[in-house]
């Protein structure tokens, strides 16, 4: 007999039920008895009590099913320690749900905010499995996130949709691509999507360099450009910014991403007409793609597989192509950015591709 709890927390993606069937069918199948009980809305309804238990017949059918069936909320980690507007102590509030449901282990499904309140409640002595979810690949100790590969073909068929209209009107056309603070998705899908420029925040840009890569199209007789452009692409000026500076220049900025700014410095340069296409949440939606299916069905049953065991404490990744647990204590925290200097940046720039440095 074994009692555990789920939660999904964080901005949603594909591949979250796919995961949370993947944990249970990996614990039905091995035990006479498997009682589950899914936290709503995230952390919020682990603090609040917010939960029902699931039967097998919730994860019937999921496999394919986008978002998550729990709902998901952002607590950020930094207010878990700070009482709500009722003087309510979360973290306690969390231990006093989990001992109440008499839960053998609760199996956490997030990115990296979700991973630190995870290592937190491991902490405070609960027992925990985290399981790597986000399209920004970005989580440290893993080569792989889920979500990340069906979000690629989501952005990676937006670039493609692009290629037609731009060769017809001879234009330069911006794709915005989510992340904030890394590049991965924007990286693989402007690969993917053959995308002539490609900027993302880990590699800060020069607007100089940026026209240069269009001009050097345009005199080599291709009458259009296409760039792949991170939310969180930053120029060489903006980079060097004091961290105040650059959030002040930030809130007063006229522009709504940084694609607008940068299509306007381009029609200033150039004189060429820019056109910005920003596929947003569409990325995170849908069903996950066949990848996404397979991976996560491994890290769920691998996560069973610690739990029949009892072996708590861990996330689990993905690491040259077998699950891995890796400690949670190691990685919580940690953010798994793109190097400039890395094997796929080399190759990308001697296929031609701008990284506008």
């Amino acid at each position: 007999m074994k009692r555990i709890g789920l939660l999904t927390s964080g901005g949603d993606c594909q591949a979250l039920n796919a995961t949370m069937r993947g944990v249970v069918k990996g614990l039905s199948n091995s035990l006479d008895e498997l009682e589950v009980y899914g936290f709503m809305n995230g952390y919020k309804g682990l603090i609040y009590g917010d939960y029902r238990m699931l039967t097998a017949k919730d994860f019937s059918g999921i496999l394919t099913k986008g978002g998550t069936i729990l709902g998901s909320s952002r607590q950020p980690f930094k207010l878990m320690r700070v009482p709500d507007e009722n003087g309510l102590d979360k973290v306690e509030a969390m231990k006093q749900n989990y001992y109440k449901l008499r839960l053998d282990c609760l199996v956490i499904l997030g990115g990296n905010g979700t991973q630190k309140t995870a290592n937190l409640l491991r902490e405070e002595g609960l027992n925990i499995i985290h399981l790597p979810k986000t399209i920004d690949n970005d989580i440290y100790g893993t080569d792989m996130t889920f979500g990340f590969q069906s979000a690629v073909d989501i952005a990676t068929d937006a670039i493609d949709c692009i290629h037609t209209t731009a060769a017809s009107h001879n234009r330069v056309f911006i794709v915005e691509v989510m992340g904030h603070k890394v590049g991965w998705l924007t990286l693989y899908a402007g690969i993917a999507g053959g995308a002539d420029i490609v900027l993302i925040p880990e590699i800060p840009y020069d607007i100089d360099k940026v026209v240069e890569a269009i001009d050097k199209r345009t005199k080599a007789g291709k009458g259009f450009t296409i760039l792949a452009v991170a939310e969180g692409a930053i120029s060489k000026e903006d980079a060097a910014l004091p961290k105040k500076e650059y959030k002040e220049k930030m809130a007063s900025r006229k522009h709504p991403s940084v694609s607008y700014e940068l299509a306007e410095q381009i029609l200033e340069k150039t004189g060429v007409e820019v056109r910005i296409t920003v596929p947003g949440h569409t990325q995170r939606g849908g069903s996950p793609c066949p990848y996404d299916r397979v991976l996560s069905t491994r890290l769920g049953a691998a996560a069973a597989q610690l739990i029949l065991k009892e072996d708590y404490g861990y996330m689990v990744g993905m690491v040259n192509g077998k699950c891995k647990k890796v400690p949670l204590g190691e990685v919580a925290g940690k953010l798994k950015m793109v190097s400039p200097d890395d094997q796929i940046i080399r190759q990308a720039k001697l296929t031609g591709i701008s990284f506008g440095d």
